[in-house]
């Protein structure tokens, strides 16, 4: 083990020690609107890699959507159970209103909400005393699981201006600006934003923080011309495309990992490939994913060349009230205590592929 491995190692041990400590409700009260003194974890990007302080660090992250509408408690214990794991990323959302719940950061005209934008505040410090990164991820309209969000372009546009003020402070986080933008609905609020609205989104968080990195995420498998676009129209900072929920999914990921490169290098403009939200139990009708699954999918991912990847989890869509939850509503259990035998299962092998290549 290198010496900075053993760094990273002892440290994530110290940070669970101090996780564990019981915390009063006067402190929890007092650290929730805690401005950082002095922010330690800086994340930045060199050519197709994430780096952390400098760094080159591969991001193995979970779902952990509904984080504002769940404890500071829940939340130490579910982050000291994600280090265990080996876990250096999480995703939230800072508009999210899934089973009638609304925890969103900012409001439908893109404002403050007071309490959820201190708790977002609050984790986006611990996570960086623990040298862990947040993705914080918006969106135009979700449908199925809570009402539209910022739906006109300002609104959107004020959202982001809004987010990145706040949290300016903090290195530790990056914003997707718009979850699964090319989506389009009939029947429900659309997520759509076009390729020209996303550069003007972009454009407004670029104005407020220059440096802030941003993404804008695609269902399903991206094709070589809007890799152009997003290369050289919208100027993300890194891809995240949401790959398709099948058996045969896993199985393609290195292969298509490996050509969006190759097209990148076409495009003279090569930018990290950032996996955010694959496939997860309790969603495709008829295909349950196993623990192998799973595995598969990160190993193309590292194989491919990506620069991160995530352990997607979320509600039952075919379940009674829809439980198990898990990251979409974490009020009265948390996440590590919702996760089924083969996700907890699944956890513990993925901590393994990711250690064999570090």
């Amino acid at each position: 083990m290198s010496k900075s491995a053993r760094i990273v190692v002892l440290s994530s041990v110290a940070f669970l020690a101090v996780g564990s400590l019981p915390v009063s409700p006067a402190t929890m009260a007092a650290d929730s609107t805690a401005e950082p003194t002095q922010p330690k974890t800086r994340l930045e990007i060199n050519r197709t890699r994430f780096t952390i302080n400098g760094e080159p660090t591969f991001l193995h992250g979970i779902s952990y959507y509904g984080a504002l509408g769940a404890s500071q408690q829940f939340i130490r214990r579910d982050l000291d159970d994600m280090q265990r794991c080996g876990i250096n990323w999480i995703r939230v959302w800072a508009t999210w209103s899934a089973f009638d719940n609304d925890v969103s950061a900012v409001d439908n005209e893109g404002r403050v909400r007071e309490s959820y934008m201190d708790k977002l505040k609050w984790l986006v410090a611990e996570c960086d005393r623990r040298s862990m990164i947040v993705d914080v991820t918006l969106t135009r309209g979700e449908g199925r699981l809570g009402n539209a969000h910022v739906s006109a372009l300002d609104k959107h546009a004020k959202a982001l201006e809004t987010l990145t003020t706040e949290l300016r402070a903090w290195r530790n986080w990056y914003l997707d600006m718009a979850n699964e933008h090319n989506i389009r609905s009939r029947t429900v609020s659309t997520k759509y934003v076009s390729m020209e609205d996303a550069r003007t989104l972009r454009d407004s968080i670029k104005k407020v923080d220059e440096r802030r990195l941003v993404t804008i995420s695609f269902v399903r498998d991206i094709s070589k011309e809007d890799v152009r676009r997003y290369l050289l129209d919208v100027k993300v900072d890194f891809l995240s495309p949401h790959r398709p929920r099948n058996p045969r999914s896993a199985g393609e990921t290195a292969r298509t990992t490996s050509e969006y490169l190759t097209w990148m290098r076409g495009f003279e403009r090569v930018i990290p490939v950032h996996y955010q939200e694959p496939f997860r139990r309790d969603f495709s009708k008829g295909w349950q994913p196993k623990v192998e699954d799973f595995a598969t999918d990160l190993r193309g991912a590292i194989k491919g060349g990506a620069a991160g990847w995530c352990f997607h989890n979320g509600d039952n869509r075919w379940g009674p009230d829809a439980q198990p939850r898990r990251s979409f509503d974490m009020r009265e259990k948390r996440l590590f205590e919702q996760l089924d035998p083969v996700e907890r299962q699944t956890l513990k092998k993925l901590a393994d592929v990711v250690g064999q290549t570090r």
